[in-house]
């Protein structure tokens, strides 16, 4: 998966807002993916709830890029491109890069790559639920889609219509977060290749919410030298579900490592998180105030070209 790397980009920089007069959220989805917000709607609510820059990093796609950045400029807020790609190696272990120019034909070709991947997986899914004697119709998961990509958010909505799940976490307990759906889940490229597609499209790369992947202290610091190594550049200290015992640990594994921190919500929309906010993760979690973060972004980008 290696590529020639793009050059930073500077055409979808736009007038920016002053983060130190408002809220920072670098990680937030749209339907574009599995959030519940269209580019331009998510972009209105984070004005409302006084974001001055965010980011939005849906899965394995750009495609909602360019409508959030015209909605961002239109509104004043500072907006950074983005994308969150799922590796292998950890279940939940997922690579946010900030700064990544769309038109990169790496990124391009690879997008593509995990639509088709994901096609093959929305089949899988509905043949693993099949199995368990569930039945939940293809329209239904994908009229709550509207864009190419199909997640387990979808899934997840359908089961609770059907009435195979009181809610959206008991939909993943039952079914979308168990060791046997595990089993079925799409190839994914390595850590390291992650790392190369968004460095390959002049992006920053950085590892998303710690926490997820569950490892202990001594484990996630084994896994973050290793990383490093492939190039990772930055790690999301600050995160709604990030207790401030943990932040303390991240923080102070990222001084080790030489690691930009960020902070982000991780907001899909009430309907899929429905105690996450945008730009203050749960009850006020979030805390993420670096008002030289996209400088520090910007940084790492010009340095690696």
């Amino acid at each position: 998966m290696k590529g020639s790397r793009s050059k930073p980009s500077t055409d979808m920089r736009i007038k920016k807002g002053d983060a130190r007069m408002g809220l920072i959220d670098l990680h937030l989805h749209t339907n574009k993916s599995d959030g519940q917000y269209s580019p331009r709607e998510l972009v209105g609510l984070a004005a409302k709830r006084g974001v001055s820059l965010m980011a939005i990093t849906d899965h394995d796609t750009t495609d909602g890029i360019a409508e959030g950045a015209e909605a961002a400029r239109e509104a004043g807020i500072g907006f950074i491109p983005g994308i969150e790609i799922s590796v292998r190696g950890n279940n939940e272990l997922h690579i946010l890069g900030y700064c990544i120019d769309c038109k990169s034909a790496e990124l391009i070709r690879m997008n593509a790559e995990f639509a088709r991947l994901r096609k093959l997986r929305e089949d899988r899914i509905h043949d693993y639920l099949s199995e368990k004697g569930v039945s939940v119709s293809r329209d239904k998961v994908r009229g709550y889609a509207t864009g190419n990509i199909v997640g387990r958010p979808h899934f997840a909505r359908a089961l609770v219509d059907a009435g195979y799940a009181k809610d959206f976490r008991d939909a993943f307990v039952k079914y979308l977060a168990s060791p046997e759906f595990y089993m079925i889940e799409r190839p994914k490229p390595t850590p390291a290749e992650g790392i190369e597609i968004i460095k390959a499209a002049g992006g920053v790369a950085v590892l998303a919410h710690p926490v997820v992947t569950r490892l202990p202290a001594r484990e996630l610091d084994a896994l973050l030298a290793e990383l490093v190594n492939d190039g990772l550049q930055g790690l999301e200290c600050y995160y709604s579900s990030h207790r401030p015992n943990q932040i303390k640990l991240y923080l102070s594994l990222a001084r080790k490592h030489r690691l930009v921190v960020t902070g982000g919500s991780d907001f899909h929309g009430e309907c899929v998180k429905r105690d996450v906010e945008i730009g203050r993760g749960v009850n006020g979690s979030l805390g993420f105030k670096d008002a030289n973060i996209e400088k520090k972004l910007h940084k790492l980008q010009r340095r690696q070209v």
